[in-house]
């Protein structure tokens, strides 16, 4: 069905179209309007679901947690100060071994209090086990959402699945949307460790120095594994509902000199910049990081590169451009820009390219 949405309701639309048994939810800006159109859906009944309100962020991932412990689909979403108060539990449900799906709408972290976009919130959980794919478009928030159902469950990974949209510049901005109904391309779930509570066992946490390391390589392990599945899981989609997505997503990427690098929305605004910077004679291209872990394969030896960062780590510098670097040992121009919601346009993005200086880092709005 086609309709207009914003990214918000994508989510939330996906999420019906998925059917999850349970849904634990506790509001936060900019993403309230997840939980409460699933709340909607619910109370409608055109979602038959539990939906758990609970008293805290932390609450939420643990309910999901419990949830999906007995091989039941679950969902959740939060935002910025919801996602660091969950993280003790985002980072029990990774090592758990459970496809638990959450949508987190990049938001900055405060004080100072701010309610628009920075990807600080979920970088900080990018070490946790989590999946972490990040969205520029409404269309891609609910085509992105339904696909990390397949991804999160599949047998060769069972790692949680984090879908990051950016607060405000897509969460509440409306664009046409396509909905589309699963079907065959979302099996049912099929947990093998889930608990039976019919028949009650005792379970000993403790894991000792002989095998805690076999543990963590296990999940390291299925994370490798997860970029054949998540390249599956796309090429299935693509064959079934027509829409393609990747890893990254190039634009005029083919013959490309200098390419910008970016995630969500400002990724997509960086295709405009490229459109002037070819005007001008500049081979400039975008290529725009979608999957952040698993790290992707990028083609740019022998490129120039200027990587926009919206977020960062203090006393060590942009992430996605450290990450970048430490990968491929390549020298790139740094940009930090958009935090806390900064407007950033495809002129200055253009501006970046003209002006970049590989092997420094620039703040974007900040006299050095």
């Amino acid at each position: 069905m086609l309709t207009i949405a914003t990214g918000n309701k994508a989510v939330a639309a996906a999420v019906k179209e998925v059917k999850p048994s349970v849904v634990a939810a506790y509001p936060i800006t900019p993403q309230t309007e997840i939980v409460e159109t699933i709340a909607d859906y619910v109370d409608a009944g055109t979602l038959s679901a539990a939906y758990i309100p609970v008293e805290s962020e932390h609450s939420a991932m643990a309910a999901c947690i419990g949830a999906s412990i007995t091989g039941v689909r679950t969902f959740t979403a939060t935002s910025s100060h919801g996602l660091l108060y969950m993280h003790e539990m985002v980072n029990w449900a990774a090592a758990a071994r459970l496809p638990i799906v959450m949508a987190n709408v990049n938001r900055a972290l405060g004080p100072g209090w701010n309610i628009w976009a920075e990807h600080t919130d979920s970088l900080q959980e990018r070490d946790t086990g989590w999946l972490q794919v990040y969205v520029s478009t409404v269309q891609e928030a609910f085509d992105t959402t339904m696909m990390a159902f397949r991804i999160a469950e599949d047998e060769r990974v069972l790692l949680p699945v984090m879908v990051n949209l950016d607060g405000f510049t897509l969460s509440h901005t409306f664009q046409s949307l396509e909905t589309v109904i699963p079907g065959d391309y979302l099996p049912p779930i099929s947990l093998p460790h889930a608990i039976d509570v019919e028949k009650p066992c005792g379970y000993g946490p403790m894991t000792g120095p002989d095998d805690y390391f076999r543990f963590r390589w296990d999940i390291e392990r299925s994370m490798r594994d997860s970029g054949a599945v998540i390249n599956e899981a796309q090429r299935i989609f693509a064959e079934k509902f027509k829409r393609s997505y990747g890893m990254t997503e190039e634009y005029r990427c083919e013959d490309a000199e200098v390419l910008v690098i970016a995630m969500g929305t400002l990724g997509k605004e960086a295709e405009v910049a490229v459109d002037v910077l070819r005007n001008e004679g500049i081979k400039a291209g975008s290529l725009r990081i979608r999957w952040f872990r698993p790290f992707p394969d990028l083609d740019i030896r022998g490129r120039d590169v200027v990587v926009i960062d919206r977020d960062y780590s203090f006393g060590f510098g942009g992430i996605l451009a450290d990450s970048i670097r430490a990968r491929y040992s390549c020298s790139v121009s740094s940009v930090i820009a958009g935090l806390g919601g900064q407007e950033v346009t495809y002129n200055d993005i253009a501006a970046f390219v003209r002006d970049r200086k590989p092997g420094t880092e620039h703040w974007f709005g900040v006299k050095a």
